[in-house]
C-alpha cells in the first residue's frame, strides 16, 4: 500500500512539473497582458480564470478522447501542431500591427478560448504530454493524481496571470504598446517553431 503511495504521489509530481514546464505560465504572460491591456482590472481576472479554465477543459477533453478523435478525423498530432501554428502567426501578426487586444473584433469570451485558452496554454505539446500520462496510468491512485496535478498547474497558471496584470499599472500606455510589441514577436516565434517542427516530421 505504502508502495503505491508513494508511487502516486511520484507520478503527481513528475506529471505537475512537465506540465508546468511545457505550458510555461511566465511565458504565456507577454501575451496575455497584450491582449487584456485595454480591459478593466475585474476583466483581466475573470479572462485569467477563464482561460485556465479553458485550458483545463481543453487538455482533459484530449487526455480522455484524443487518441480516438484523432484516429477517427484520420488527423496526426504534427498536423494539429501547424493548425495551432498559424492560429498564433495570426495572433502575432495583429500584436505586431498594433490593433489592439489582438483585433478590434476579438470578444472578450473569444480571447479566453483563442488564443490564451488554446493554443498558447493547451497546445500540442501539453495535449500530447497529458495524453501519454493518461497511457502510463496503472492505479486509481494514479489516476487521482495525474487529476491533481493537471488542476494544480492551472490553477498555478490562472495566479500567475491574474497577478501578472498589476504589471500595466506601472507600464503605462506607452509600456502596453512595447509590450504588444514583443509579445507579437515571441508569440510569432513560437508560431513558426510549431510549423516547423510539424513540417520536419511530416516531411520525414
Amino acid at each position: 500500500m505504502n508502495i503505491v503511495q508513494v508511487s502516486a504521489v511520484t507520478f503527481a509530481i513528475q506529471s505537475f512539473v512537465t506540465l508546468l514546464v511545457i505550458l510555461d505560465p511566465p511565458g504565456a504572460t507577454p501575451i496575455f497582458l497584450a491582449l487584456v491591456s485595454d480591459k478593466s482590472p475585474k476583466e483581466r481576472v475573470r479572462l485569467a480564470w477563464q482561460a485556465a479554465v479553458v485550458s483545463f477543459i481543453v487538455i482533459a477533453f484530449f487526455s480522455i478522447f484524443g487518441r480516438f478523435l484523432l484516429e477517427y478525423m484520420n488527423v496526426s498530432i504534427e498536423a494539429l501542431q501547424a493548425a495551432g501554428g498559424l492560429l498564433l502567426l495570426y495572433v502575432s501578426l495583429e500584436l505586431l500591427t498594433g490593433r489592439p487586444g489582438g483585433g478590434e473584433a476579438v470578444s472578450d469570451k473569444n480571447i479566453a478560448l483563442v488564443p490564451l485558452g488554446t493554443p498558447v496554454l493547451a497546445g500540442p505539446g501539453a495535449i500530447v504530454a497529458t495524453m501519454i500520462f493518461v497511457q502510463q496510468v496503472n492505479s486509481t491512485a494514479e489516476g487521482f493524481a495525474l487529476i491533481l496535478a493537471v488542476v494544480g498547474v492551472h490553477i498555478v497558471i490562472a495566479i500567475t496571470l491574474m497577478a501578472s496584470t498589476t504589471i500595466l499599472k506601472v507600464i503605462k500606455d506607452a509600456g502596453v504598446t512595447l509590450l504588444a510589441r514583443i509579445a507579437g514577436l515571441l508569440l510569432a516565434g513560437i508560431a513558426v517553431q510549431m510549423l516547423v517542427d510539424a513540417i520536419k516530421v511530416l516531411s520525414a
